[in-house]
């Protein structure tokens, strides 16, 4: 194994759920949790997909793959925050729904090859000993863009006056109501936003770290990943990021890890067996459950900064929250 090709390899997988986890971030952070991210991310990577092969203009395919994600995302505000439906049920059928779109509308769109987004280096930053080959050397516009949208998105959370409206709106929704702040408004935008952000990390995956369409397998969980990430993150986006790039890159350890040598190059056990790679590959799931369980209980949800409204309908008039 080669400790900068993991790196590198890392940062491109680990944007996918930097993008998913921010816009669930985004959502959740407003008290909407949207469980439907796998299936927008899906969507939004046939859209970007077939778009860009359509058009030949991989730029369309992403602007196509966010707007897809956004539109079905509506759905999901409409059922929860305007009928107050129960959020679990109405995100896992948004996954449901996202999926079964994305197979049909996607049928036939397997073995072909539309324009991508590009890969560059950054002059003078990719010259630097290993910290320019593995951060700055080869990727995709999108890792670019992800390595500044991560601190952008936590000032625009903690450091302005719609992230503080944003904040309010999960924490205590009828004293923001109260301040002339929308709360409905806030999270049908908020949800939205989730929304274009997971059908971008979609579009990422078919259009730059992993090329192609290849209908379920496509997104291959990667959006329930993101979702255990927004509690591994705190709610926090540059811990997301952390996390995100962090997962991408145990993905690729876990990969090359199944190959004939290890890091220090000694013979691996694991390649004469490949039983033990399956179980290997499980490992991401495995962390990502064991967070989605153990952040669902009360007192660590409290502990750990959850929006006080999160998962709760908000009635305007009602008492309490």
């Amino acid at each position: 194994m080669n400790l900068e090709i993991i790196l590198h390899a890392g940062l491109a997988t680990g944007t996918i759920l930097l993008f998913a986890a921010i816009g669930e971030i985004f959502a959740e952070r407003s008290g909407i949790l949207n469980l439907g991210v796998e299936g927008m991310m899906l969507l939004g990577a046939m859209a970007g997909f077939s778009t860009s092969l359509a058009t030949q203009n991989a730029w369309l395919g992403l602007l196509a793959a966010m707007l897809a994600g956004g539109l079905l995302s509506i759905a999901h505000s409409l059922v929860t925050v305007h009928f107050q439906a129960d959020q679990v049920v109405s995100g896992l059928s948004l996954t449901f729904l996202g999926t079964g779109l994305a197979l049909v509308l996607g049928e036939g769109l397997t073995g072909q090859n539309p324009p991508l987004i590009p890969d560059v280096s950054i002059p003078l930053l990719s010259q630097i000993p290993f910290i320019g080959s593995v951060f700055f050397t080869d990727h995709s516009v999108l890792v670019y863009v992800g390595y500044i949208f991560a601190p952008l998105a936590w000032y625009f959370v903690y450091k302005t006056r719609p992230g503080m409206h944003l904040r309010a709106v999960g924490e205590k929704p009828s004293a923001a109501d109260t301040l002339g702040i929308s709360v409905y408004g806030v999270r049908y935008f908020y949800t939205f936003i989730g929304g274009v952000l997971a059908g971008l990390a979609g579009a990422t995956i078919s259009l730059s770290v992993s090329p192609g369409w290849y209908s379920s397998q496509t997104t291959s969980g990667q959006g329930w990943i993101a979702v255990g990430l927004v509690i591994f993150a705190q709610w926090n986006p540059l811990r997301a990021a952390f996390g995100g790039y962090l997962f991408g890159m145990l993905r690729r350890f876990i990969l090359d890890l199944q190959g004939p040598a290890t890091l220090l190059g000694f013979a691996n056990p694991l390649y004469v067996n490949s039983n033990y790679g399956f179980f290997l590959q499980m490992m991401p799931f495995v962390l990502t459950i064991i967070a989605l369980v153990w952040g669902s209980r009360a007192a660590t949800k409290k502990r750990l900064g959850a929006p006080a409204a999160l998962g709760v309908p908000y009635i305007r008039g009602e008492r309490g929250l």
